[in-house]
């Protein structure tokens, strides 16, 4: 990656920079090119469409990885109002790693959590890159109890290669932390939205995304674990990532066809990163939509409504 350029990018941002130096050209020279520009942008709009139009899953992958790719506060403070950060397991400590507290959607008090890897180098070491401890996932959780108690709706957002494996995590129980999470959400008397907005990775992912309703960027991906991992158990490869990634049916499309997640979430053309300000609208969009329903309901018919979502999940056939 070159300056946020992915490699299958390469030949439009070459293009694109053609024309740029037409453009300079023509006003520096004062010489009329705009049929050769006009040309070439025609050239450049076909190229994209060809190269967005048919991403592989392991480009997906890396278009959710960008590292420009917005992050969870980034559109916490796009699409909430008064969001007031809550910090704390009240148990161990505090976890940059996943942030919390409470929110306005529309002048509705919610509670919004998601993991936050972090913008620039120092953001990201303080975050742990999105790696979670133990005790981030307990903040949740002691979040989600107060949001329940409350009775306020919880929006999660899921952007994590997974919880941090270290030896300290497993030392704070990392294991049983994600497990109660598990269980507790669900059985909370309140509608739970999540969107997997970048990478959604095995329990780290999970973790916080059991939900009435689960939504999923277009470039995202969510799997029981990274296509690099896959390879090195499948293969003990892990350069076999590519083809891991593929076998694996972790994009937003075959998701949705499978019926683990509820509806995609169109990205901009190349990306989230690309228009982060329009990808935003689109998921305070999509969350206002899959909460509208959710709203009518009673707690009863909430708990037992994501029951029944994670019991159709997966097809089997009885024999005998």
């Amino acid at each position: 990656m070159n300056n946020g350029q992915l490699p299958f990018e390469r030949p439009l941002v070459e293009l694109r920079g053609k024309i740029t130096e037409l453009e300079k050209f023509t006003q520096e020279k004062s010489i009329d090119l705009s049929v050769e520009i006009q040309t070439l942008e025609e050239k450049a709009r076909r190229l994209e469409e060809e190269i967005y139009g048919n991403l592989t899953t392991w480009q997906k992958v890396q278009i959710a990885r960008h590292p420009s790719r917005p992050t969870s506060l980034d559109y916490i403070r796009h699409i909430f109002t008064d969001f007031i950060e809550l910090h704390g397991d009240r148990l161990y400590g505090d976890d940059p790693a996943i942030v919390g507290g409470i929110a306005k959607l529309d002048g509705r008090p919610v509670t919004v959590i998601g993991h936050e890897r972090g913008k620039d180098t120092k953001d990201k070491i303080a975050r742990n890159f999105g790696l979670p401890h133990p005790e981030g996932y307990r903040k949740a959780l002691r979040l989600m109890q107060q949001a329940d108690k409350f009775g306020r709706p919880i929006i999660c957002f899921v952007d994590t290669q997974g919880a941090h494996p270290g030896v300290e995590a497993e030392e704070r129980g990392q294991s049983e932390a994600i497990a109660r999470n598990l269980r507790e959400m669900a059985g909370f008397r309140v509608p739970i939205v999540c969107i997997v907005t970048g990478e959604g990775g095995s329990g780290g992912a999970l973790a916080i995304s059991v939900g009435n309703r689960l939504l999923m960027l277009e470039h995202a991906y969510y799997s029981v674990i990274s296509p690099e991992g896959a390879a090195a158990i499948l293969w003990r490869d892990a350069t076999k990532a590519q083809e891991a990634a593929e076998a694996l049916k972790i994009t937003a499309q075959d998701l949705h066809s499978l019926g683990v997640i509820d509806s995609i979430i169109s990205e901009p053309k190349g990306g989230a990163h690309k228009d982060p300000a329009v990808q935003a609208n689109s998921i305070k969009k999509a969350i206002s939509e899959a909460i509208a329903p959710l709203l009518e309901m009673e707690g009863d018919e909430l708990v037992l409504d994501r029951h029944e979502k994670f019991e159709k999940i997966g097809k089997y056939t009885t024999v005998g």
